[in-house]
């Protein structure tokens, strides 16, 4: 409910502050008079779109600020806190500024915001239904939003939108794996072809390439490592006065000597020990020397093998390490394209599961539209019966579109038939103004107990419409305030009867400048105004019968909360 309104350098308002209640509040003054500024600054509040033109003449900005109270049972106030906005003891509150520089500052719930914001919370909190409310009355998304706010659809609609999103991003995922055959096929000739390459290279380990580095050094030098070998081994074992033979004398001589001095055995065996070693040695220094000859082929192999493994080190990461690697990424890849028509197979499968899953949410919902287009329907025809629309009905024509979208299948239109006999057509090419006003009251009415808004507000949908239907207008009102706060602009006395606060606009000349100010009407004022909106002026007769107006609206007995 909005509890306050403040308005600073709005159009013809210099400053306001207006204190608001439950119930029904009329707002009511001479044409021309700036009723409907108050409907424009609440539009503000609520994200619609302004412009500098609205700044009143001499002030550098305008500026709206409301505090609303939000039950802690509405599901604004549990989205409103779930995004970090404060609502204290007083209400929500929201600031709009609107400067000359075209950049505005919104403040929601403490902290900033954008007119978006005030469109997802605002916008579900205060509802305005005017002239151009009755245009909107007649686009079939609006005419489905209705539909689906009467039904109380609220689960279906979010569990079609949670289907038809999964569906979507299967048809998404598939159009995203099977979008490019040709760079697919390309990809996996490019990694065939590496794979082959590195597969024939055979490589057998990271240090493949030092191990021959080593080989080649030897082959290089083949001769001379071949002669120092030889020349190792004439000296050590095979040759006159070889270091073998000549340990293996002095060894026997030591032993020989041991009956002497036992200390000589223990040298004489360590002497034989590495006579034993250096023989070893020796022989296999012949074996190295018998190897170490020159061998132009395999120095030729070991040569272009490196350049191979080198060349292979440079293309895929600069070691044979990487080289590798990369070698077992192709092949997992590899196998990830050749699996491409199970993977296919599964997200067409996906599609046509989350596509099934989504056409039956769509199907509940289709059922459950038709059950509340019935009630709906029934209970419209009854209200525009009581607005003196009695012969006229409002049929709802509920049909499955070919397109699965994230509201469902249904398209919806509202018909009308203001004469029996006749076949019924869109509310929008057969009803009038006045007609249409009641066809919006009458929907209103039907949604009053049923959606989240806390704040109806009617600026002038009464028009078109006479005294007497005036009159009911007026208690249908009064039974909508008393489920749900209510401001009406109105020129209608008969509806004015009914209204627990009486607002009077007036556009006064002050200091040669246009100013807008709103007073608050006690009793008295108030039937002065009545009389006003009933003739032009307060005369006796006037008075007088907008005083009977009065009572009668006190004691009207379809005033009730059930309405």
């Amino acid at each position: 409910m909005l509890n306050l309104l403040k308005v600073s350098g709005f159009a013809l308002i210099d400053e306001l502050e207006l204190p608001l209640g439950p119930g029904l509040t009329v707002i009511s003054g001479e044409t021309g008079a700036g009723k409907s500024i108050l409907v424009d600054a609440l539009g503000l509040l609520r994200g619609v779109r302004s412009s500098a033109d609205v700044i009143r003449t001499g002030r550098d900005e305008a500026r709206v600020e409301a505090v609303l109270e939000v039950p802690p049972a509405n599901p604004v106030r549990a989205g409103l806190l779930g995004d970090g906005r404060e609502i204290g003891d007083d209400g929500l509150l929201v600031r709009r500024t609107i400067t000359r520089q075209g950049r505005g500052r919104i403040s929601l719930g403490g902290s900033l915001a954008t007119a978006g914001d005030l469109v997802v919370s605002l916008g579900r909190l205060i509802d305005i239904a005017s002239q151009h409310d009755q245009q909107s009355l007649t686009d079939p998304e609006s005419q489905l939003a209705i539909l689906d706010a009467f039904g109380e659809h609220d689960a279906l609609l979010a569990s079609m939108r949670d289907a038809h999103r999964a569906w979507q991003e299967a048809v998404t995922a598939l159009a995203a794996f099977d979008g490019d055959v040709r760079t697919r096929i390309e990809r996996e000739d490019l990694i065939r072809f590496q794979l082959a390459e590195l597969e024939t290279a055979a490589l057998e380990g990271p240090d493949e390439d030092s191990v021959l580095r080593v080989e080649r050094e030897r082959l290089r030098h083949a001769e001379k490592l071949h002669a120092a070998a030889s020349r190792s081994v004439q000296g050590l074992y095979e040759g006159d006065e070889a270091v073998v033979d000549r340990m293996g004398v002095l060894a026997r001589e030591l032993a020989s000597l041991s009956a002497l001095d036992p200390a000589l055995g223990g040298w004489a065996e360590r002497l034989e020990a590495a006579r034993a070693s250096i023989e070893e040695v020796a022989r296999e220094l012949g074996r190295y020397a018998d190897g170490a000859k020159a061998d132009p082929a395999r120095l030729s192999d070991v040569e272009e093998r490196l350049y191979l493994l080198q060349r292979l080190a440079r293309k895929y990461g600069g070691t044979l390490a990487d080289a590798l690697a990369r070698r077992a990424t192709l092949s997992e890849e590899l196998a990830g394209l050749a699996s491409f028509e199970q993977g296919l197979a599964e997200r067409q499968a996906r599609v046509a599961t989350t596509e099934k899953d989504a056409q039956s949410v769509a199907a509940r919902l289709s059922s459950a539209r038709k059950t509340a287009a019935g009630a709906l329907s029934r209970k419209v025809n009854q209200t525009l019966g009581e607005l003196g629309l009695g012969l006229a009905k409002l049929p709802i024509d509920l049909e499955v579109r070919g397109e699965l979208g994230p509201t469902g299948q249904d398209r919806v239109r509202f018909l009308f038939n203001p004469n029996p006999g006749e076949d019924p057509k869109p509310l929008a090419k057969i009803a009038s103004g006045g007609e249409l006003s009641r066809v919006m009251l009458a929907l209103k009415q039907a949604l009053a107990r049923t959606d989240q808004v806390q704040t109806y507000v009617f600026d002038e949908i009464d028009a078109g419409v006479g005294g007497a239907t005036g009159e009911t207008i007026g208690r249908k009102l009064k039974a909508i305030a008393s489920a749900k706060q209510v401001i009406v602009v109105t020129h209608l006395a008969q509806i004015a009867a009914f209204a627990d606060t009486h607002l009077q606009v007036c556009k006064d000349v002050v200091e040669g400048r246009t100013l807008v100010r709103i007073r608050r009407l006690d009793e008295k004022a108030r039937k002065a105004e009545i009389a006003r909106m009933l003739s032009g002026h307060t005369t006796k007769q006037a008075t007088a019968h907008a005083d009977e107006m009065l009572k009668r609206a006190r004691r009207a007995p379809e005033i009730e909360a059930r309405a």
